[in-house]
């Protein structure tokens, strides 16, 4: 399998926050503890943005210091490991306050890349 580069995976970190904000509209914070499957596709997408976030080199992250990496790492890291002790308030605000900025700072960096 070959090895994707920066430009590739700040591509996928876009596309997944992109699809986060998407299934997230016209929804409430009560619809994370009520809607299974939204909950479960809005926490996977944030940390498929945590994982492709991890793989973008030391280099990469140096050219976006807007992109607060370690926080989105981090997001990722209690994911995967701390599944059990997701706090669903976090996950809102990130919907409602985090996800629009960050799609902003990958757009400026995705779409010259991009045809």
């Amino acid at each position: 399998m070959p090895k994707l580069d920066d430009a590739e995976r700040l591509a996928h970190m876009l596309d997944y926050a992109r699809m986060a904000q998407s299934v997230s509209t016209g929804r409430t914070r009560e619809h994370l503890d009520t809607d299974t499957l939204f909950s479960l596709g809005v926490v996977r997408a944030l940390e498929v943005v945590g994982e492709a976030a991890n793989r973008v080199s030391p280099a990469g992250r140096q050219r976006l210091p807007n992109i607060p990496w370690p926080k989105i790492i981090g997001l990722r890291n209690r994911i995967v490991h701390g599944y059990d002790l997701l706090d669903r308030d976090v996950i809102w605000g990130i919907i409602s306050n985090d996800l629009q900025p960050l799609i902003a700072e990958l757009e400026k960096a995705v779409q010259p890349e991009r045809p």
